[in-house]
Protein backbone atom coordinates (compact mmCIF):
# COMPACT_ATOMS: atom_id res chain seq x y z
CA UNK A 1 0.00 0.00 0.00
CA UNK A 2 2.98 2.27 0.90
CA UNK A 3 4.93 1.49 -2.45
CA UNK A 4 1.51 2.19 -4.45
CA UNK A 5 1.15 5.52 -2.19
CA UNK A 6 5.17 5.93 -3.34
CA UNK A 7 4.96 5.12 -6.47
CA UNK A 8 1.78 7.35 -7.04
CA UNK A 9 3.12 10.36 -5.49
CA UNK A 10 6.23 10.22 -7.72
CA UNK A 11 3.63 9.56 -10.57
CA UNK A 12 1.94 12.98 -9.99
CA UNK A 13 4.84 14.88 -8.78
CA UNK A 14 6.23 14.17 -12.36
CA UNK A 15 3.17 15.02 -14.27
CA UNK A 16 3.61 18.35 -12.58
CA UNK A 17 7.08 18.92 -13.06
CA UNK A 18 6.38 18.00 -16.82
CA UNK A 19 3.40 20.43 -16.81
CA UNK A 20 5.37 22.73 -15.71
CA UNK A 21 8.29 22.64 -18.32
CA UNK A 22 5.57 22.09 -20.80
CA UNK A 23 3.98 25.50 -19.51
CA UNK A 24 7.75 27.46 -19.90
CA UNK A 25 8.08 25.89 -23.24
CA UNK A 26 4.95 27.22 -24.63
CA UNK A 27 5.60 30.60 -22.80
CA UNK A 28 9.02 30.81 -24.30
CA UNK A 29 7.40 29.57 -27.97
CA UNK A 30 4.82 32.23 -27.83
CA UNK A 31 7.69 34.88 -27.04
CA UNK A 32 9.45 34.14 -29.49
CA UNK A 33 6.83 33.08 -31.81
CA UNK A 34 6.57 36.90 -32.94
CA UNK A 35 6.62 37.91 -35.62
CA UNK A 36 5.90 35.18 -37.79
CA UNK A 37 5.22 37.51 -40.85
CA UNK A 38 6.31 41.10 -42.10
CA UNK A 39 6.01 44.18 -39.46
CA UNK A 40 4.83 47.11 -40.90
CA UNK A 41 5.85 50.52 -39.62
CA UNK A 42 3.55 53.53 -40.33
CA UNK A 43 4.97 56.51 -41.57
CA UNK A 44 2.37 59.22 -41.42
CA UNK A 45 3.64 61.66 -43.50
CA UNK A 46 5.09 61.74 -47.45
CA UNK A 47 8.44 60.32 -48.49
CA UNK A 48 11.25 62.12 -48.16
CA UNK A 49 10.68 63.85 -44.91
CA UNK A 50 12.49 63.25 -41.97
CA UNK A 51 9.59 60.85 -40.35
CA UNK A 52 10.18 58.89 -43.50
CA UNK A 53 14.37 58.56 -43.30
CA UNK A 54 14.04 57.92 -39.71
CA UNK A 55 11.94 55.09 -40.55
CA UNK A 56 13.60 53.81 -43.41
CA UNK A 57 17.21 54.15 -41.01
CA UNK A 58 15.43 51.69 -38.45
CA UNK A 59 13.43 49.67 -40.34
CA UNK A 60 16.45 47.41 -42.11
CA UNK A 61 18.16 47.01 -38.76
CA UNK A 62 14.75 45.81 -37.12
CA UNK A 63 14.88 43.16 -40.07
CA UNK A 64 17.98 41.57 -39.51
CA UNK A 65 17.37 41.10 -35.50
CA UNK A 66 13.97 39.78 -35.75
CA UNK A 67 14.27 37.55 -39.15
CA UNK A 68 11.14 38.99 -40.67
CA UNK A 69 10.71 42.03 -42.98
CA UNK A 70 10.00 45.86 -41.66
CA UNK A 71 8.24 47.70 -44.15
CA UNK A 72 7.71 51.52 -44.13
CA UNK A 73 4.24 52.45 -45.25
CA UNK A 74 3.38 55.90 -45.84
CA UNK A 75 0.08 57.52 -44.90
CA UNK A 76 -0.06 61.35 -45.49
CA UNK A 77 -2.69 63.46 -44.41
CA UNK A 78 -4.02 65.80 -41.89
CA UNK A 79 -0.70 67.11 -40.07
CA UNK A 80 0.01 62.88 -39.23
CA UNK A 81 -3.75 62.19 -38.10
CA UNK A 82 -4.01 59.88 -41.20
CA UNK A 83 -1.25 57.85 -40.35
CA UNK A 84 -1.69 58.09 -36.37
CA UNK A 85 -5.75 56.92 -36.66
CA UNK A 86 -4.62 53.80 -39.11
CA UNK A 87 -2.09 52.15 -36.22
CA UNK A 88 -4.47 53.37 -33.32
CA UNK A 89 -7.24 51.42 -34.96
CA UNK A 90 -4.86 48.21 -35.46
CA UNK A 91 -5.36 45.01 -33.77
CA UNK A 92 -2.30 45.54 -30.50
CA UNK A 93 -0.46 41.95 -32.09
CA UNK A 94 2.88 43.84 -33.36
CA UNK A 95 2.41 43.50 -36.55
CA UNK A 96 1.76 47.69 -37.18
CA UNK A 97 3.53 50.21 -35.82
CA UNK A 98 3.78 54.25 -35.93
CA UNK A 99 6.77 56.44 -36.51
CA UNK A 100 5.39 58.83 -34.61
CA UNK A 101 6.47 62.58 -34.16
CA UNK A 102 5.94 65.56 -31.76
CA UNK A 103 3.26 66.90 -33.93
CA UNK A 104 0.97 63.39 -33.59
CA UNK A 105 2.02 62.63 -29.73
CA UNK A 106 2.54 66.08 -29.32
CA UNK A 107 1.45 68.84 -30.85
CA UNK A 108 -1.92 68.27 -32.41
CA UNK A 109 -4.02 67.44 -29.69
CA UNK A 110 -3.93 71.02 -28.85
CA UNK A 111 -4.27 72.39 -32.22
CA UNK A 112 -6.80 70.18 -33.81
CA UNK A 113 -10.50 70.74 -31.57
CA UNK A 114 -11.21 66.82 -32.41
CA UNK A 115 -9.13 64.51 -33.22
CA UNK A 116 -9.79 60.68 -34.31
CA UNK A 117 -7.48 59.06 -31.98
CA UNK A 118 -6.43 59.54 -28.12
CA UNK A 119 -2.21 60.43 -28.54
CA UNK A 120 -2.21 58.38 -24.64
CA UNK A 121 -5.01 56.28 -24.57
CA UNK A 122 -4.46 54.14 -27.88
CA UNK A 123 -0.79 53.62 -28.17
CA UNK A 124 2.13 51.95 -26.22
CA UNK A 125 5.51 53.90 -26.38
CA UNK A 126 7.94 51.54 -27.48
CA UNK A 127 11.26 53.66 -27.57
CA UNK A 128 12.68 57.44 -28.91
CA UNK A 129 14.13 56.96 -32.27
CA UNK A 130 15.63 60.35 -32.62
CA UNK A 131 15.24 64.25 -31.74
CA UNK A 132 16.62 66.57 -33.82
CA UNK A 133 16.29 70.69 -34.72
CA UNK A 134 14.41 72.39 -37.39
CA UNK A 135 16.01 74.62 -39.83
CA UNK A 136 14.98 77.97 -40.83
CA UNK A 137 15.61 78.00 -44.34
CA UNK A 138 15.53 79.61 -48.04
CA UNK A 139 16.27 78.95 -51.55
CA UNK A 140 19.94 79.98 -51.84
CA UNK A 141 19.14 81.82 -55.10
CA UNK A 142 16.66 83.65 -53.54
CA UNK A 143 17.86 84.85 -50.45
CA UNK A 144 20.94 86.32 -52.41
CA UNK A 145 18.90 87.70 -55.08
CA UNK A 146 16.82 89.30 -51.68
CA UNK A 147 19.72 89.86 -50.10
CA UNK A 148 18.70 88.00 -47.12
CA UNK A 149 21.90 86.96 -45.69
CA UNK A 150 21.01 86.33 -41.69
CA UNK A 151 17.89 86.20 -39.67
CA UNK A 152 17.80 90.08 -39.43
CA UNK A 153 17.55 90.66 -42.85
CA UNK A 154 15.00 87.94 -43.06
CA UNK A 155 13.21 90.26 -41.03
CA UNK A 156 13.68 93.53 -42.63
CA UNK A 157 12.41 92.01 -45.69
CA UNK A 158 9.53 90.65 -44.51
CA UNK A 159 8.23 93.67 -42.42
CA UNK A 160 8.90 95.69 -45.82
CA UNK A 161 6.89 93.29 -47.89
CA UNK A 162 3.78 92.37 -45.11
CA UNK A 163 2.52 89.18 -46.77
CA UNK A 164 4.39 88.82 -50.05
CA UNK A 165 6.33 85.73 -48.20
CA UNK A 166 5.32 82.49 -48.10
CA UNK A 167 6.05 79.85 -45.86
CA UNK A 168 5.92 75.90 -46.42
CA UNK A 169 5.57 73.04 -43.61
CA UNK A 170 5.19 69.17 -44.04
CA UNK A 171 1.54 69.75 -42.93
CA UNK A 172 -0.86 71.67 -40.74
CA UNK A 173 0.56 70.82 -36.88
CA UNK A 174 3.39 69.63 -37.51
CA UNK A 175 6.45 71.03 -35.47
CA UNK A 176 7.74 72.33 -38.68
CA UNK A 177 4.46 74.45 -39.15
CA UNK A 178 4.82 75.24 -35.23
CA UNK A 179 7.69 77.17 -35.74
CA UNK A 180 7.40 78.97 -38.13
CA UNK A 181 4.01 80.52 -36.25
CA UNK A 182 6.22 81.07 -32.98
CA UNK A 183 8.45 82.45 -35.11
CA UNK A 184 5.58 84.25 -36.54
CA UNK A 185 4.13 85.35 -33.14
CA UNK A 186 7.51 86.56 -31.57
CA UNK A 187 8.30 88.80 -34.37
CA UNK A 188 4.98 90.44 -35.83
CA UNK A 189 5.40 89.40 -39.57
CA UNK A 190 3.28 87.81 -41.47
CA UNK A 191 3.53 84.76 -43.85
CA UNK A 192 1.06 82.78 -45.81
CA UNK A 193 1.58 79.67 -44.48
CA UNK A 194 1.34 76.51 -47.73
CA UNK A 195 0.88 73.30 -45.88
CA UNK A 196 1.89 70.43 -47.64
CA UNK A 197 1.39 66.44 -47.70
CA UNK A 198 5.24 65.77 -46.01
CA UNK A 199 8.34 67.99 -45.66
CA UNK A 200 9.74 66.05 -49.28
CA UNK A 201 6.69 67.76 -51.08
CA UNK A 202 7.57 71.02 -49.29
CA UNK A 203 10.97 70.83 -50.01
CA UNK A 204 10.60 70.41 -53.40
CA UNK A 205 8.90 73.83 -54.24
CA UNK A 206 11.18 75.43 -51.60
CA UNK A 207 14.47 73.84 -53.64
CA UNK A 208 12.71 75.00 -57.09
CA UNK A 209 11.89 78.27 -55.62
CA UNK A 210 8.48 77.84 -55.97
CA UNK A 211 8.30 78.92 -51.89
CA UNK A 212 10.15 81.53 -49.61
CA UNK A 213 10.87 79.86 -46.64
CA UNK A 214 10.66 76.60 -44.42
CA UNK A 215 11.34 75.66 -40.94
CA UNK A 216 12.23 71.97 -41.95
CA UNK A 217 13.78 68.99 -40.26
CA UNK A 218 17.41 69.15 -40.25
CA UNK A 219 17.78 65.65 -41.64
CA UNK A 220 16.00 66.11 -44.65
CA UNK A 221 17.19 69.26 -45.48
CA UNK A 222 21.02 68.83 -44.79
CA UNK A 223 21.50 66.56 -48.51
CA UNK A 224 19.96 70.26 -50.25
CA UNK A 225 22.13 72.55 -47.68
CA UNK A 226 25.19 70.96 -48.48
CA UNK A 227 24.45 70.80 -52.12
CA UNK A 228 24.25 74.77 -52.11
CA UNK A 229 20.56 74.46 -52.96
CA UNK A 230 19.70 75.96 -49.64
CA UNK A 231 20.21 78.90 -47.09
CA UNK A 232 20.47 77.96 -43.52
CA UNK A 233 19.61 80.79 -41.61
CA UNK A 234 19.06 79.31 -38.08
CA UNK A 235 18.45 76.33 -35.88
CA UNK A 236 15.28 76.36 -33.67
CA UNK A 237 16.75 74.51 -30.91
CA UNK A 238 18.22 75.97 -28.09
CA UNK A 239 21.93 74.93 -28.48
CA UNK A 240 23.57 74.97 -32.36
CA UNK A 241 23.71 71.82 -33.95
CA UNK A 242 26.87 69.78 -34.45
CA UNK A 243 25.87 68.86 -38.12
CA UNK A 244 25.86 72.81 -38.36
CA UNK A 245 27.88 74.36 -35.98
CA UNK A 246 28.58 77.44 -37.75
CA UNK A 247 24.56 78.22 -38.42
CA UNK A 248 23.63 80.23 -35.20
CA UNK A 249 20.08 79.76 -33.52
CA UNK A 250 17.02 81.32 -33.93
CA UNK A 251 17.47 82.92 -30.52
CA UNK A 252 21.38 83.88 -31.60
CA UNK A 253 20.58 85.37 -34.17
CA UNK A 254 16.82 87.26 -34.30
CA UNK A 255 17.85 89.56 -31.15
CA UNK A 256 15.61 90.56 -28.54
CA UNK A 257 12.38 89.43 -30.20
CA UNK A 258 13.19 86.13 -30.51
CA UNK A 259 14.82 85.63 -26.84
CA UNK A 260 14.03 82.16 -25.56
CA UNK A 261 12.97 80.82 -29.22
CA UNK A 262 12.95 77.23 -29.17
CA UNK A 263 11.10 74.70 -31.33
CA UNK A 264 12.99 71.20 -31.67
CA UNK A 265 11.35 67.63 -33.14
CA UNK A 266 11.44 64.51 -32.16
CA UNK A 267 10.57 61.20 -33.61
CA UNK A 268 9.60 57.56 -32.28
CA UNK A 269 7.98 54.28 -32.40
CA UNK A 270 5.00 53.52 -30.76
CA UNK A 271 2.42 50.58 -30.81
CA UNK A 272 -1.46 50.21 -30.75
CA UNK A 273 -2.94 49.83 -27.08
CA UNK A 274 -3.08 46.35 -26.37
CA UNK A 275 0.63 45.36 -27.50
CA UNK A 276 2.17 42.61 -25.31
CA UNK A 277 4.92 44.14 -23.15
CA UNK A 278 7.35 41.36 -23.99
CA UNK A 279 6.95 42.81 -28.08
CA UNK A 280 7.51 45.88 -26.83
CA UNK A 281 10.06 45.76 -24.91
CA UNK A 282 11.98 43.20 -27.43
CA UNK A 283 11.38 46.16 -29.77
CA UNK A 284 12.76 48.66 -27.81
CA UNK A 285 15.79 46.79 -26.90
CA UNK A 286 16.73 46.05 -30.81
CA UNK A 287 16.05 49.75 -31.56
CA UNK A 288 18.04 50.97 -28.97
CA UNK A 289 20.98 48.23 -29.95
CA UNK A 290 20.45 49.46 -33.78
CA UNK A 291 20.55 53.01 -32.74
CA UNK A 292 23.97 52.96 -30.65
CA UNK A 293 25.66 50.67 -33.11
CA UNK A 294 28.37 52.54 -34.90
CA UNK A 295 27.05 52.79 -38.62
CA UNK A 296 23.50 54.38 -37.86
CA UNK A 297 24.84 56.49 -34.81
CA UNK A 298 26.98 58.22 -37.41
CA UNK A 299 24.63 58.52 -39.80
CA UNK A 300 21.69 59.49 -37.65
CA UNK A 301 24.27 62.29 -36.28
CA UNK A 302 25.73 63.53 -39.75
CA UNK A 303 22.05 64.55 -40.68
CA UNK A 304 21.64 66.07 -37.63
CA UNK A 305 19.62 63.60 -36.08
CA UNK A 306 20.60 63.13 -32.27
CA UNK A 307 19.51 58.79 -31.44
CA UNK A 308 17.39 57.81 -28.71
CA UNK A 309 16.55 54.29 -27.79
CA UNK A 310 15.16 55.31 -23.97
CA UNK A 311 13.16 52.66 -22.43
CA UNK A 312 9.01 52.30 -23.04
CA UNK A 313 8.33 53.88 -19.66
CA UNK A 314 10.93 57.29 -20.07
CA UNK A 315 9.34 58.07 -23.53
CA UNK A 316 5.83 57.81 -22.29
CA UNK A 317 6.77 60.28 -19.47
CA UNK A 318 8.66 62.09 -22.26
CA UNK A 319 5.06 62.40 -24.06
CA UNK A 320 3.37 63.43 -21.34
CA UNK A 321 5.78 66.29 -20.77
CA UNK A 322 5.49 67.14 -24.61
CA UNK A 323 1.79 67.27 -24.20
CA UNK A 324 1.87 70.49 -21.33
CA UNK A 325 5.10 72.07 -23.46
CA UNK A 326 3.18 72.53 -27.16
CA UNK A 327 -0.28 73.56 -25.67
CA UNK A 328 1.57 76.35 -24.57
CA UNK A 329 3.11 77.02 -27.52
CA UNK A 330 0.48 76.62 -29.56
CA UNK A 331 -1.57 78.93 -27.49
CA UNK A 332 1.34 81.64 -27.50
CA UNK A 333 1.62 81.22 -31.04
CA UNK A 334 -2.17 81.43 -31.67
CA UNK A 335 -1.53 78.71 -34.86
CA UNK A 336 -4.83 77.77 -36.16
CA UNK A 337 -5.74 74.69 -38.29
CA UNK A 338 -6.13 76.05 -41.96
Amino acid sequence: MARNFRSNRRLALAGTALAAICLIANNAWAQGAWPTKPVKIVVPFAPGGTTDILARAIAPELSKAFGQQFIVDNRAGAGGNVGAEVVAKSPGDGYTLLMGTVGTHGINRALYPKLSYDPIQDFVPITLVASVPNVMEMNADKARALGIHNVQDFLRHAKAHPGKLNMASSGNGTSIHLAGELFKHMTGVFMTHIPYRGSGPALLDLVAGNMDVMFDNLPSSMAQIKAGKLKPLAVTSAKRSAALPDVPTVEEAGGPALKGYEASSWFGLLAPAGTPADIVNRLQQESAKALASPAVKEKLLAQGAVPGGIAPGEFALMIADEHAKWAKVVKASGAKVD
